[in-house]
């Protein structure tokens, strides 16, 4: 099991927007996303500053599979207008390089 770490920036005036979208994500895409490997996506805001902590079997897998997915592009175009980049789910993204974790320290 991977943890990725990310983030992304929300459009100045949008942090309600992104919430209300968040508060219960459409049951399919939910589906995807667990089929996709992900066991769970968790998301803090700190101003128009998101990080997402992602759980996940593979995350380049993952990705790839949601690229061309119909139920994640309906989503992206919901949320991408709500942040300052879009995601296309293209590239190799690792996420934010891990530097240290206390568990990992014998």
């Amino acid at each position: 099991m991977q943890r990725i770490l990310s983030r992304t920036r929300l459009r100045p005036g949008r942090e309600f927007d992104y919430e209300q979208a968040h508060a219960a994500i459409p049951p399919a895409l939910a589906d995807r996303l667990r089929s996709a490997g992900v066991s769970n996506w968790s998301i803090w805001r700190d101003g128009q500053d998101l990080v997402h902590l992602i759980e996940v079997e593979d995350h380049r897998a993952m990705r790839r599979a949601l690229a061309d997915d119909p139920v994640n592009a309906a989503w992206q175009a919901v949320i991408n207008p709500l942040l300052e980049a879009d995601d296309d789910y293209s590239g190799d993204d690792d996420g934010i390089p891990l530097v240290w974790t206390l568990e990992g320290q014998a």
